[in-house]
């Protein structure tokens, strides 16, 4: 049963606030075919956006099917290509005995196959009788187009964990082929489908829709906004009243500073506070909350300490000091950075592993709101107040 803090899956409803005018973009988005890019750090709500979005356009009457495949582990483009194709074959909602007369009517001259055994073994309905080509995958990227085309069923392809296509022994390959059938596609097949391609790897995902200018105009890049501190608040403080318990609001908003408005990490945090209290829940329950919910993600934050070297430390506690520019004699100096050519590539290391992005004024951003606290106040002891 759910509690009042839901931070163990995506949300809708009553327990998904902010981004409406988010939710609302999407949904236009979706509505004329358009296909998006969403890429933001780790819990952060993109999935819980999504949802909502769709569930806003269902109970607005409108008729759709979604497929929904995530390349967490995806290593192979056999891998991406069978399991998207999966994926959208089932969202069709086909009886099982429609699978094999799908894949030869909607993939001919193409090496995959329904292998029935296979299907048995891991639920996959594609296979492959032969190594992959090209035709291979333009065909199986032309596929749900094709399915939503023939069932006149708008469909919504999400790609979760977009990012590790370069992870694959040729990503760039499937990237341009997938380019080519975004400008390729004749008007009315491409009426009935779009992507949503999402990511939690933000540098990564900026590699490909950014720097590679992959799906240049042919993908919305939608950057997702702030949560307002009173929606917080305001949902936090309902939820321990529902509980019988008070909060005063003045705390809350130090809470949405010191987590950056991260509802993920917020709503973890008060669940640790409910169930530190009984009453009124004073400043020492939430001290005793933060210890709680840093030894929960510490492990995690060392590890990520003990994989850099002393020079990308050196410039993550510049960045930590506030430093925006590296370059100075002064900067190089007092953090022992050697030279402005090694400060770019301590910056790309740091990017590479995801620690920092850069924003639109090349400023940098730590990704993780706890992981900097953590790093400040008990890796670096540097103490703001």
């Amino acid at each position: 049963m759910d509690g009042n803090f839901v931070y163990n899956k995506p949300v809708t409803g009553k327990n998904n606030i902010g981004r409406r005018g988010d939710i609302s973009i999407l949904g236009n988005l979706l509505s004329q075919s358009e296909n998006v890019a969403i890429y933001e750090p780790e819990k952060t709500g993109k999935s819980s956006l999504i949802r909502q979005t769709f569930y806003n356009m269902r109970i607005s009457s409108m008729q759709f099917c979604t497929a929904e495949f995530s390349l967490l582990n995806v290593r192979t483009i056999a891998d991406y290509l069978l399991g998207l194709g999966s994926a959208v074959i089932k969202s069709a909602q086909l009886s099982v005995s429609d699978y094999a007369e799908t894949v030869s009517r909607l993939l001919p001259q193409t090496h995959f196959v329904h292998d029935v055994q296979q299907f048995s073994d891991s639920g996959r309905i594609l296979s492959l009788n032969w190594d992959i080509d090209d035709n291979d995958i333009r065909s199986l990227l032309e596929l749900p187009y094709r399915i939503a085309g023939a069932k006149a069923q708008k469909m919504y392809v999400v790609l979760e964990e977009y990012q590790n296509i370069m992870l694959t022994e040729d990503g760039e390959r499937v990237c341009r082929i997938q380019q080519k059938v975004f400008e390729n596609l004749e008007p009315e097949l491409r009426k009935w489908c779009s992507f949503i391609f999402v990511g939690s790897r933000v540098n990564a995902m900026k590699e490909i829709f950014e720097h590679r200018k992959f799906y240049f105009r042919q993908v919305e890049h939608l950057k997702l906004s702030g949560f307002e501190n009173k929606e917080i608040i305001d949902q936090i403080i309902r939820g321990f009243m529902a509980s019988g318990k008070v909060l005063d609001r003045d705390l809350m908003i130090g809470v949405c500073k010191l987590f950056r408005g991260n509802i993920w990490y917020i709503n973890h945090f008060a669940a640790i506070c409910d169930s530190l209290s009984k009453g009124y829940i004073m400043e020492p329950i939430l001290l005793e909350a933060l210890d709680t919910l840093i030894s929960i993600h510490e492990p995690r934050f060392r590890s990520t300490m003990d994989d850099l070297t002393t020079f990308q430390l050196c410039l993550l506690r510049a960045i930590l000091d506030g430093h925006k520019k590296f370059s100075s004699t002064e900067v190089i100096g007092k953090y022992r950075l050697n030279s402005s050519a090694n400060v770019k590539r301590l910056r790309d290391a740091l990017c590479k592993k995801e620690i920092i992005t850069f924003d639109e004024k090349d400023e940098p951003v730590i990704l993780d709101p706890l992981f900097e606290y953590w790093a400040k106040r008990y890796f670096f002891n540097i103490n703001d107040d």
